[in-house]
């Protein structure tokens, strides 16, 4: 006779059965496949699963699978989105939907010139990535070179800007294969990705930090502790909804802290995603002070310094006690502080 008694308390799903729920939502709730959104959105969500490994079952992307049938039509009317048709197509068939379809389509690509119309490198870059996981690219020297020269410049990264730091983050990508191989960086892009770190930091832009620190890990290199406890610690904001609404919200900081986590073998996916809906909330508790060190640096006018040991009582007295707390954090996140100051303060410009 057993004398264990069930109590029947729910069980946390797995960690595959919530991806499922969540690549459910993507592929058919919040959007519709003809929205160029569905497109970004469903490109970056298999992004995540495919180049960290995740291990779902098949019967997880059958949401997908009219959409995969029909890729050749909609790449042939749609050219101008085959770099998202690509990407989709290539990681459904890596995560185990289909297997020629993406050799054909990166073909007929090739053949037709798409990546010509490219103007931007980090464009280029990525094509030349999606289409030689099927063998239709050959490298391209040139392109290497303007990619490194523009992550070898680091005091670009020493100063707020957004743009360039994404871009920084995704030829990382691009070089690494999402980490299958060395990205080959010299030590000034290792100072770039730092940099970007401590701007990211002081900006408390969890996105952005998260995906530095991929971008490290990529290239072989430990992100600050520091960084990664904050990302771990603001990943409890997250609430995930069933009620879909118009309005934008925060599935990409959901995606990208989710992804780092797994490379940083720290929880991920955070919270149960309903079958019926999605939208995702995130509360944050602390303002940055990356606005008010900018504009205390500016009015100073000549009289700012390069020499971060004779500006910091000013930038204390400018940011107050929270900020106070987030630049005591990022000062000791990184020994490079004093140089990445030097380059934000522009004080021999």
């Amino acid at each position: 006779m057993s004398n264990v008694v069930s109590l029947g308390l729910p069980r946390r799903p797995t960690l595959a059965q919530r991806q499922a729920l969540l690549i459910g939502n993507f592929a058919r709730n919040r959007r519709q496949p003809d929205d160029v959104f569905w497109l970004k959105e469903n490109a970056e969500a298999l992004n995540v699963l495919a180049s960290s490994g995740a291990m779902l079952s098949d019967n997880a992307f059958e949401p997908y699978r009219r959409i995969y049938d029909g890729l050749e039509e909609r790449l042939h009317f749609f050219p101008q989105y085959y770099r998202f048709l690509l990407s989709i197509c290539l990681d459904l068939e890596d995560l185990g939907i289909g297997q020629s379809k993406g050799t054909a389509l990166c073909n007929w690509v090739a053949k037709n010139g798409l990546v010509e119309a490219e103007l931007s490198d980090l464009q280029r870059a990525e094509a030349q990535r999606l289409l030689g996981r099927r063998g239709a690219a050959a490298e391209d020297p040139h392109l290497q070179t303007r990619l490194h020269k523009f992550i070898d410049r680091s005091e670009t990264f020493a100063l707020p800007n957004k743009k360039a730091a994404y871009e920084l983050t995704h030829i990382i990508f691009y070089l690494s294969d999402y980490g299958v191989k060395d990205p080959g960086l010299n030590e000034a892009a290792i100072v770039s990705l730092e940099f970007a770190g401590l701007l990211a930091y002081l900006d408390q832009d969890v996105d952005l930090l998260a995906e530095t620190c991929v971008a490290m890990r990529f290239a072989g290199k430990s992100p600050s502790a520091i960084w990664e406890d904050w990302i771990a610690g603001q990943m409890r904001g997250f609430t995930l909804s069933d009620r879909v609404t118009g309005t934008s919200d925060a599935y990409h900081e959901y995606l990208v802290t989710s992804w780092w986590a797994l490379f940083a073998d720290r929880p991920s996916f955070p919270g149960v995603p309903s079958q019926s809906g999605l939208h995702i909330l995130r509360h944050t508790t602390r303002r940055s002070p990356l606005r008010a060190m900018s504009e205390c640096m500016f009015h100073l006018g000549p009289a700012r310094s390069s020499d971060w040991s004779e500006m910091r009582q000013a930038m204390s007295d400018a940011i107050g006690v929270d900020g106070e707390d987030i630049l005591s954090e990022a000062e000791q996140s990184s020994d490079r502080f004093d140089a990445f100051f030097e380059g934000f303060s522009r004080a021999d410009v």
